[in-house]
């Protein structure tokens, strides 16, 4: 009966996994395609692109199967359930987990250290037609040994760096910290993997303040303002277009009696006629834009478009507000920047962490919520490298545009993703620490009997687990052991908080103070090809 419980638990976590990893994979297919371009394509690139995406959306989407798993282990009164009421059945549902996220995490490491580099390379040597295939091969595996030597120098470095306390470490604080760990293993292995993918978590924090602070505050702010009207954008189109054929025609007028321009005058000829070439392309995707059906559906829709403006602006908000709070938590109650800002529970109100808590005896409403957390997190840094590109510190690298995507753009979105989906567990952990660590666990606490007639009689209370539980009584989730392995990288991820925080405040004022996009915001740029104007299909 036990085996038969134990058997249709597991099922249901990881039957909801599965569809969950169907729908990213059409998701991501659907994505790809649309932003890569026609002209430029890859197959190589097409498959890498589409599978490094899959892999960053299937990770992301294994925190919430954790909670779960750890959550049903207990009835709502605190008492574990039949099939897991033995430790050693727990802990196998624990290492199947465990066995997930050291499969997944694997899969990312190879991918930013050895599968994405290469085909990156492989397919710049494919811009020298000069260059045959064997030389690709030979020239991308020759750059990326470099990804390749980084990845076995992190894996060393975390295999062998000792986990110890600080010097005048809390005894008690880190004990229990440690036995956490332990649980783990003390293999070489975990160790080496953890430090590699905390590593790779902080170059991911980088991209969450740059990328989701802006992508959370820009794509609620575009859906409240929309787009500017068509038609006025032709008209002012139609007069920019006749004023530049003006100044083009006054030019030529000084070279009809035979005298050549001066080299002044032919510089700005160049750039009247460049400006004249991209105002025409303008003009037609704008007519291509009017007469399409989408832009009246669009029109048709406005009213829904405002509504989830308003509401993404709202959970951006909850989110920064409940960051915020558990920052200044860790800040007063932790042990400190030394010990990696380390605590157990909540010591102050946390409007997310309280939410999830409030939707437990609703099942499977807290479940619900953590996916949608995780999803909001991931679309909403789509939406931020899609308006802002890909950029190294200053230089602009790739723009990303729909179907006019180049495949490197395309690889470098999906690593950034992957790096961005790292430091998302960390993120929502810092939203709902209670939650995130336990789930929806309770347990059954012993108290001293109030009632006088029954003397020291004590009394059975159910609590939701905290740092005060037993250790045989609740389950931490994997996702907390992973993210707290190593406590330096946790003081950094801290502080990373805080400045996600500022950046999200500066985009939120700046997408604030900016105008209406254009209806066709990103179709026409000035280093167009006229060429490209063939691949855009409304």
């Amino acid at each position: 009966m036990a085996a038969q419980s134990l058997l249709s638990e597991s099922v249901i976590g990881w039957s909801i996994f599965t569809v969950v990893l169907l729908v990213i994979l059409a998701f991501c297919w659907i994505y790809i395609r649309k932003f890569q371009s026609r002209q430029d394509s890859e197959v190589i690139s097409t498959i890498t692109a589409i599978c490094a995406l899959a892999i960053a959306l299937i990770t992301s989407a294994l925190l919430p199967v954790d909670i779960f798993l750890v959550s049903y282990m207990k009835y709502p009164n605190g008492t574990f359930k039949q099939w897991a009421a033995n430790n050693e059945t727990r802990g196998q549902i624990e290492a199947t987990v465990l066995y997930g996220y050291y499969t997944l995490y694997s899969i990312i490491l190879f991918c930013v250290f050895l599968w994405i580099p290469f085909v990156y390379f492989y397919y710049e040597e494919k811009d020298d037609n000069n260059v045959n295939k064997c030389s690709q091969v030979k020239n991308a595996l020759k750059y990326t040994v470099g990804f390749v030597l980084v990845c076995v120098a992190l894996l060393l470095i975390g295999a062998f760096v000792p986990l110890e306390a600080p010097p005048g470490q809390n005894s008690t604080q880190w004990e229990k910290v440690q036995y956490l760990f332990d649980e783990l293993g003390s293999s070489h292995g975990l160790p080496a993997l953890s430090f590699s993918i905390s590593s790779l978590t902080l170059i991911g924090m980088l991209a969450v303040i740059t990328y989701t602070a802006y992508g959370m505050s820009v794509m609620p702010l575009n859906l409240i303002k929309g787009t500017r009207s068509v038609a006025y954008e032709r008209l002012e189109n139609t007069e920019d277009i006749d004023e530049v054929e003006h100044q083009i025609e006054n030019l030529k007028s000084k070279c009809k009696d035979g005298r050549p321009l001066s080299s002044k005058d032919r510089r700005n000829l160049q750039e009247l006629e460049g400006k004249l070439q991209v105002l025409q392309r303008r003009g037609r995707h704008l007519d291509i834009a009017e007469s399409h059906c989408c832009s009246k559906v669009g029109s048709a829709l406005r009213p829904v478009k405002i509504i989830l403006g308003v509401f993404f602006i709202l959970v951006a908000l909850l989110f920064t507000i409940s960051l915020f709070i558990s920052n200044l938590d860790k800040a007063l109650h932790s042990a400190g920047i030394s010990y990696g800002f380390i605590i157990f529970g909540t010591n102050l109100t946390n409007p997310l962490n309280e939410l999830l808590l409030a939707l437990q005896p609703v099942f499977p409403l807290d479940y619900i919520l953590i996916t949608v957390i995780t999803m909001y997190f991931v679309l909403t840094s789509m939406a931020g490298i899609r308006n802002m590109g890909i950029w190294f510190f200053w230089i602009r690298l790739y723009k990303i545009r729909p179907k006019r995507t180049r495949p490197q753009a395309l690889l470098f979105l999906c690593m950034i993703l992957l790096l961005i989906v790292l430091h998302t567990s960390y993120m929502i952990y810092s939203l709902a620490p209670q939650y995130v660590m336990y789930g929806s666990q309770k347990y059954l606490a012993q108290a001293p009997s109030t009632d006088p007639v029954s003397g020291n009689a004590t009394v059975s209370t159910t609590k939701i687990c905290d740092a005060d539980a037993p250790e045989d009584e609740c389950t931490v989730t994997r996702t907390y052991l992973f993210l707290h392995k190593f406590w330096f990288f946790s003081t950094i991820y801290y502080f990373g908080n805080w400045a996600f925080i500022g950046a999200f405040l500066i985009g939120l004022v700046v997408s604030c103070c900016r105008g209406k996009k254009s209806v066709i915001e990103g179709e026409v740029e000035a280093d167009d090809s006229d060429l490209s104007d063939d691949e855009y299909v409304h």
